[in-house]
C-alpha cells in the first residue's frame, strides 16, 4: 500500500481532511513506537510505506506500558486535535494497518496494547 492511499483511506474512515488524517497517522504511529517493543515496530514498517517508518521507529526501545485513553490523550496533543477526533484517527488508522500488514504482524501489534484497544 503507498503512503497516499493508506492517508486517503484514514482521510475516509475517520471524516477528516487528507492533511488532518495525515497528521493523525504520524501521531498514531509516533504513539504505537512508545507502546510496542522496537522489534515489533520494525516488523510493522517492514509492510509500510517508507514515509511512515520514521515515526514508527523511535532511536531507544521504548515500550511503555498505558492505557487506551493515554494512548488517545498523547494523539490528541500530537495531532492537535480534540479527544473524539483523535480516537476516530487512532481507529482509522488501526483499520488501514490491519489491511497493510499480514494479519499474524498485525495480532502481534494488538497482543502488546492495552486490552481495550481493538474497541477504538
Amino acid at each position: 500500500m503507498e503512503y497516499d492511499e493508506f492517508v486517503l483511506l484514514v482521510a475516509q474512515r475517520a471524516d477528516v481532511p487528507e492533511q488532518q488524517a495525515a497528521a493523525l497517522t504520524r501521531a498514531t504511529m509516533m504513539t504505537l513506537a512508545e507502546r510496542i517493543t522496537a522489534g515489533q515496530a520494525t516488523d510493522l514498517a517492514e509492510y509500510l510505506p517508507a514515509e511512515l517508518a520514521p515515526p514508527l521507529m523511535p532511536p531507544v526501545d521504548l515500550g511503555q506500558s498505558f492505557d487506551t485513553d493515554e494512548f488517545v490523550r498523547r494523539v490528541c496533543g500530537r495531532a492537535d486535535t480534540d479527544e473524539t477526533v483523535a480516537r476516530r484517527g487512532v481507529a482509522a488508522v488501526c483499520m488501514t494497518l490491519r489491511e497493510a500488514v499480514p494479519a499474524d504482524e498485525f495480532q502481534d501489534t494488538l497482543d502488546q496494547l492495552p486490552s481495550g484497544f481493538p474497541a477504538l
